[in-house]
């Protein structure tokens, strides 16, 4: 299933392994889908994707050396050392812990490698308030509060970012991980879809191929009403009413308010919820996803 050229094996499409002898069972739209890193490169540019896989490269596209990883090659561990030796361990400057290319400082250090000693004048109330911004949580209850400023979890997840973590472009996937259903692009936790797309995860086209009687029979729940009364429907999908925020699911027979909150949010803000069901984000836990249970910094 290759060519052998000078003792290494070279594969066919559709084929891989040392030796070719394994067969991909994905199509080449997921294997791309699987290798896209969040900025949209495939691999991050760092490095090979083969069946939905990639495998990184030890020298990145400028020739320097990495110590890149990841799932996408998201990873590039120089950004954390503060004079880059390959042969080094001077993370953050001793002072902080690395994490996909981003340094989380220990208590009174900051900076982006942790170089600075900090010694914080903000009193305990005052440094929480500065960390609530428009949510009533420090850190939009997805971070971590540090004299004033926030440090977003997951560590290492570009995805969450802003001064008060209020932003989170998870929102903007699917169950699937897919982003504004491949039809736009997404901006602090919102979809902006392209051009003949809609919804809020641009999941619906504006033009449709099927005749209105077709529409509506995907659109029937199972006693026949159609989007279950609490919705409209567009080619052959329900649009559930936005009146009723609360209102989801494929035939808009779920109730996102049957979800559990903390602090007023549903699943805290760190999940979406699934038909009554929390569907915690990684690092998360509970009914409501409030409690984090991945990686904490002394």
């Amino acid at each position: 299933h290759g060519k052998c050229y000078c003792g290494n094996c070279y594969c066919k499409a559709g084929w891989h392994g040392d030796k070719c002898e394994f067969q991909c069972d994905i199509t080449p739209w997921e294997s791309k889908r699987r290798c896209t890193s969040p900025d949209g490169k495939i691999c991050s540019n760092r490095g090979t994707c083969v069946c939905g896989e990639c495998t990184c490269h030890d020298v990145d596209p400028t020739g320097d050396w990495g110590d890149i990883h990841g799932d996408t090659c998201e990873c590039d561990e120089r950004d954390c050392r503060a004079v880059y030796d390959r042969y080094s361990d001077d993370f953050c400057s001793g002072h902080g812990q690395c994490n996909c290319g981003r340094c989380d400082c220990k208590a009174g250090w900051y900076g982006k490698k942790c170089e600075h000693p900090q010694s914080c004048t903000l009193s305990a109330e005052e440094s929480i308030r500065k960390c609530q911004g428009s949510s009533d949580l420090p850190c939009s209850g997805r971070g971590k509060c540090e004299c004033g400023k926030c440090t977003c979890y997951p560590p290492g997840d570009r995805r969450v970012y802003g001064k008060t973590c209020e932003c989170d472009d998870r929102r903007c996937e699917d169950l699937d991980g897919v982003v504004c259903g491949g039809h736009g692009t997404c901006s602090c936790g919102r979809c902006v879809c392209e051009r003949g797309w809609f919804g809020k995860l641009c999941q619906h086209p504006r033009k449709c191929n099927m005749t209105e009687e077709q529409s509506k029979n995907l659109c029937e729940s199972a006693d026949g009403t159609l989007c279950s009364g609490k919705g409209s429907c567009h080619c052959g999908k329900c649009i559930c009413s936005a009146e009723e925020w609360y209102i989801s699911g494929e035939f808009c027979d779920c109730d996102d308010r049957d979800c559990d909150k903390q602090d007023g949010l549903i699943c805290t803000g760190n999940g979406i919820c699934s038909c009554g069901n929390c569907e915690c984000w990684d690092g998360w836990n509970g009914n409501a996803c409030e409690i984090w249970l991945g990686s904490e910094y002394p």
